[in-house]
């Protein structure tokens, strides 16, 4: 039962965010959306942090999931990095819900040195990924990767503070990976 338990709390817990806007929800709540006592969710987990942060692996995990659906697909180098891309783009990403965990997840990492490390996992994963696809196609593909990263993350924000079209901003993202890949001598 407690690994059901703890994926219904996870779930519980970007479902109150996603409708709070925030993490300002409590452990209650959480619990009750999950169906259980908030003493259980605090047996399971010992916090709200601890909660978050547990669902923030979690919406890391479906959004490697999307990458790795995406590099399968590949054949070249090119290839792989133009799927990175379209993976961080996902329609999974762009649940209500989901946006709300990222936007709280960068709030916090200001102020929350676990939120800070797993931030910090994310993109030196992000950015690793990126410079291994580059490889072969790119004369920097460690700048590049960080150039591409930078700019995944910031259209990621802007497409999703905005409403705006998830394939505007990959289509923009791929445009930049194009300009970077064509100016190889």
């Amino acid at each position: 039962m407690e690994p059901i338990r703890r994926a219904a709390l996870v779930q519980a817990t970007i479902a109150e965010i996603g409708a709070a806007g925030s993490l300002d929800v409590t452990v209650g709540q959480i619990a009750r959306r999950a169906g259980m006592s908030s003493a259980l969710a605090h047996h399971y987990f010992g916090g709200k942090d601890q909660i978050f942060l547990a669902a923030m692996r979690h919406i890391l995990t479906e959004y490697a999931t999307e990458v790795r659906a995406a590099l399968a697909e590949t054949t070249c180098h090119a290839d792989r990095a133009a799927a990175i891309v379209r993976g961080s783009f996902a329609q999974s990403c762009f649940a209500p819900a989901t946006i709300s965990a990222w936007m709280t997840f960068y709030g916090r990492a200001a102020s929350h040195p676990d939120t800070l490390q797993l931030l910090h996992l994310y993109q030196r994963r992000l950015r690793s990924n990126l410079t291994h696809a580059l490889r072969g196609v790119s004369a920097d593909p460690v700048h590049d990767a960080e150039t591409m990263a930078a700019l995944i993350d910031g259209l990621y924000l802007r497409a999703a503070l905005s409403g705006s079209d998830d394939q505007d901003a990959c289509a923009a993202a791929l445009r930049t990976l194009n300009t970077l890949i064509e100016r190889q001598p």
